[in-house]
């Protein structure tokens, strides 16, 4: 009688291990795959308005991947993404616009993308030269 109640409480046990595990396989895994991850502007003119790049992300996994943030390192770069989830084997595109009125001189900025991917984070960077406006 023992052996019988210790082998149900651990089938009772193992069953909600179980399903969580074919779950997971149904639903597969997102896998976020940038092909360039940085763009030069190359020299921009400060007085010339901002300037933006398309990124493109591919889901190369077998599950939906979904953008949970796009964050850059401050107020003159803005990133803009898609809210849907986008399916396995499609693509999507993250626009990254830089604004640089008062901004004269070299920069490089970085956008970080969270996703429910595999990896979590992907990291997107902009760089160039700002020529200053005429006085």
């Amino acid at each position: 009688m023992k052996k019988l109640t210790i082998i149900t409480l651990l089938a009772l046990l193992l069953i909600p291990a179980l399903s969580l595990t074919a779950k997971k396989k149904e639903n597969g895994t997102a896998k976020p795959r940038v092909t360039q991850n940085s763009y030069n502007f190359g020299t921009i003119k400060e007085d010339g308005g901002p300037v933006s790049h398309e990124f493109i992300l591919s889901n190369v996994g077998d599950g939906s991947l979904i953008i949970y943030d796009a964050t850059a390192q401050c107020g003159c770069t803005r990133p803009d993404y898609p809210k849907n989830p986008i399916a396995p084997g499609k693509d999507t595109k993250i626009k990254v616009t830089y604004n640089p009125l008062g901004r004269p001189g070299s920069f490089e900025k970085t956008v970080t993308v969270k996703t429910n991917g595999d990896p979590r984070k992907v990291y997107l960077k902009i760089k160039g030269n700002v020529t200053p406006k005429k006085k």
